[in-house]
C-alpha cells in the first residue's frame, strides 16, 4: 500500500505533500495548531480536502470507506466502547471481517493483548481499569489487524508521566512486530527521537522539514525547526562573523570553529539547544556571556535557568543543568558556549552551516 497526498489543503493544514510507504513510520511534529489532527483526518479519509487529493494505491481514497481501508484511529483521550469487556474491545474490527474464524479472532486478540501487557484484563470493561490499561486498550483494537493503516494522534499526552514514559518506551518495539503504516502525531520532540522513523515537522499547517528523525534533530533547516526539535526549544543567539572571528559582543569573542569557516563576513542568527550551555569553562576557546538570572525552573532531576546576557541585542537563554540547582533572581552567571556547537542561520532564519556536535 502507497497512501499520497498530492498538494492537499482543507482547514488546518495548506498544500501538503506526502507519500506513506507500506510499513513505514511516519511522526509528525508540532506544537498545538500546527496541523497534526487536521492530517491524520485527512489520511484516513475522514475528511475531504478543499483543494488536492489524497490517493491510495492511485485510488481517491474518498471512494473506499476507511473501514475497508482497514483504518485505526488511535485518539488523545481513550476511546473504547464501554459496555464491552477488553476482550470484545479488541476483538470488534475483527469481527467486522466476514468469514474470519472464530478460532482465529481469539488467537489474534490474546496475542495482541499480550503484547500490550494487558492479556490478565480481558475480562474486565473499560471503567474498571486506569488510564493506562484503557489506553493500551485503546492501542491493542487498532493494532490487532495486520496491515492497513495506523493512526495514532498523541495517544500518550493524557497520561501520567510515569505512564507516558512506560507506554512510550514500549511503542516502537510494538510497531515493530507490526506490518501496519503508522503515522504518530505528538508535540513532544523527545517521543519523535525515541520513535525514529521519518519526522515531519508541522507549523501552521505547513510542512516545514521532513527527513529521518536524527538527521531533522542534527540538521534543522530554520530557526523555527531548531525551536521545534527541542525541550525547551533551541536558543537564538544574535552575532556576527570578522575577519576570522565569532563575535556575540564586545566582550563574547572566538576564533571561528571549522564549521563556519566557508561562510563570508556579516550578521547571523545562532542556535543552539539548552544542554549544551554551560555555567563553567568548557572546552578551550569557548564563548562566555554574563546574564542575569530572571527565573530558575526546578523540575525534580534537573533545572531550568533563564537568563539574561547583558550584550545588546541578546535575547532570554535557557540553559539546562542537571540536578535541583537553585539562584537568586538578579544573581549573575557566567554563560560558556562552545563554538563548534553552535548552528548558523541566515538573517531571514534559514540554516547555512550545521553544528558538526
Amino acid at each position: 500500500m502507497t497512501l499520497c497526498l498530492e498538494g492537499v489543503s482543507r482547514g488546518g493544514v495548506a498544500g501538503v505533500d506526502l507519500e506513506l510507504e507500506n510499513g513505514s513510520l511516519t511522526v509528525l511534529l508540532g506544537p498545538t495548531g500546527a496541523g497534526k489532527t487536521s492530517l491524520l483526518r485527512l489520511l484516513a479519509g475522514l475528511d475531504k480536502p478543499a483543494a488536492g487529493r489524497v490517493r491510495q494505491d492511485g485510488v481517491d481514497v474518498h471512494r473506499v470507506s476507511p473501514r475497508k481501508r482497514q483504518v485505526g484511529f488511535v485518539h488523545q483521550r481513550f476511546v473504547n466502547y464501554p459496555a464491552k469487556t477488553v476482550y470484545e474491545n479488541i476483538a470488534a474490527p475483527l469481527r467486522q471481517t466476514r468469514g474470519l474464524p472464530t478460532s482465529e479472532i481469539d488467537a489474534k486478540v490474546r496475542a495482541t493483548a499480550e503484547l500490550l501487557r494487558i492479556d490478565g484484563l480481558l475480562g474486565r470493561r473499560p471503567s474498571e481499569l486506569s488510564g493506562g490499561q484503557q489506553q493500551r486498550t485503546a492501542l491493542a483494537r487498532a493494532l490487532v489487524r495486520e496491515g492497513g493503516l495506523l493512526l495514532l494522534d498523541e495517544p500518550l499526552v493524557n497520561l501520567d508521566y510515569k505512564l507516558r514514559e512506560e507506554l512510550g518506551a514500549e511503542l516502537r518495539a510494538i510497531f515493530a512486530r507490526r506490518s501496519a503504516t503508522l503515522v504518530f502525531a505528538t508535540s513532544d520532540p523527545s517521543e519523535a527521537l525515541a520513535l525514529g522513523g521519518r519526522t515531519l515537522v508541522l507549523d501552521g499547517g505547513r510542512v516545514l522539514q521532513a527527513g529521518p528523525a536524527l538527521d531533522v534533530y542534527r540538521r534543522p533547516d530554520s530557526v523555527r525547526v531548531g525551536e521545534l526539535t527541542s525541550v525547551p526549544p533551541m536558543n537564538r543567539l544574535a552575532g556576527r562573523l570578522a575577519a576570522g572571528m565569532l563575535l556575540l559582543g564586545p566582550g563574547s569573542q572566538a576564533s571561528r570553529p571549522s564549521h563556519l569557516e566557508a561562510l563570508p563576513d556579516g550578521a547571523y542568527h545562532f542556535g543552539v539547544r539548552p544542554h549544551q550551555l554551560r555555567l563553567v569553562p568548557g572546552a578551550s576557546g569557548s564563548l562566555k556571556l554574563t546574564a542575569a538570572v530572571e527565573l530558575a525552573e526546578l523540575s525534580g532531576s534537573e533545572t531550568f535557568l533563564h537568563v539574561r546576557p547583558s550584550e545588546a541585542g541578546q535575547t532570554v537563554l535557557v540553559v539546562h543543568q542537571a540536578g535541583t540547582r537553585p539562584r537568586s533572581i538578579g544573581e549573575n552567571v557566567d554563560v560558556f558556549i562552545d563554538p563548534r556547537q553552535l548552528h548558523a542561520f541566515d538573517e531571514a532564519g534559514g540554516l547555512v552551516a550545521a553544528s558538526e556536535l
